[in-house]
């Protein structure tokens, strides 16, 4: 078994939605340690353990998110001692010795959260949303789907993860629209999330839906769909409460706060 005490906070969400950028703002803090100079994409998790394959075909943009042999939840074939042991292991040459956190983000961890929490009881999640129209643009250098199929693809991935919320002790849902209009605040909030005192921003936050003003926008149906989570045609963003569980109300209540 790993000498790591501490807990772990998990980062996921689609590809191309902000989440190296939640996971290094988290890692960021002197209590959290992060996973460094691997040799994996974005440092992220995912490919640097042997315990749950990740090949090609695992954690593939534009499709893990609503592909149901991507869906792990408790009591799948991966919820065993042996799995958490090898993940761990493969896992503790890339954090430094210490901290209270270890963060590892991986956009698979969108589809993996309920059984982290089995593997990990005392884990906590992050998830980042972005503007299906946003995410849909960033996307089209890696993938030949049509904008609409890659909307389609973030409305049924966040309809699929919010089935998920129940079933979790602790987490917080963000979008990366509000983490570019307060990045100050809304880092504070992930830090109280993690019962942490606030520590600033490791960096600058700056607004990459802005390259992304002339893109394909939402149909109808698409926007009655995104106007749950906040979003309207033309990049719109409209108010959203951050959904955020915890199981230590004073923990929720700082978090919560703007």
């Amino acid at each position: 078994m790993s000498d790591f005490t501490g807990r772990y906070v998990f980062v996921g969400g689609l590809h191309r939605t902000g989440t190296s950028l939640v996971a290094r703002l988290i890692g960021h803090h002197p209590d959290v340690r992060e996973i460094t100079g691997s040799p994996a994409p974005e440092n992220e998790g995912c490919y640097l353990q042997g315990a749950i394959a990740h090949t090609a075909r695992h954690g593939r943009p534009a499709h893990f998110a609503t592909d149901p042999q991507q869906h792990h939840i408790e009591g799948s074939r991966f919820d065993r001692l042996d799995v958490r042991i090898r993940m761990e292991s493969d896992w503790g040459r890339w954090f430094e010795a210490g901290g209270a956190w270890r963060v590892e983000k991986s956009p698979v961890n969108l589809t993996r959260m309920r059984l982290y929490q089995q593997l990990f009881p005392l884990s906590q999640f992050v998830i980042v949303l972005r503007h299906p129209e946003a995410m849909a643009a960033a996307m089209a250098k890696w993938t030949d789907r049509a904008p609409v199929d890659l909307i389609d693809h973030a409305l049924d991935a966040y309809a699929r993860m919010e089935a998920d919320l129940p079933y979790l002790h602790a987490a917080f849902v963000l979008r990366y629209e509000d983490l570019v209009a307060d990045s100050d605040g809304m880092t504070a909030r992930l830090h109280h999330f993690l019962d942490l005192p606030p520590a600033a921003p490791a960096e600058p936050v700056i607004d990459g839906n802005l390259a992304y003003r002339a893109t394909a926008r939402l149909s109808p149906g698409q926007a009655l769909k995104a106007t749950h989570w906040g979003y309207a045609p033309g990049l719109g963003v409209q108010p959203f409460d951050p959904w955020l569980a915890h199981p230590l109300r004073a923990i929720r209540d700082r978090a919560q706060q703007i």
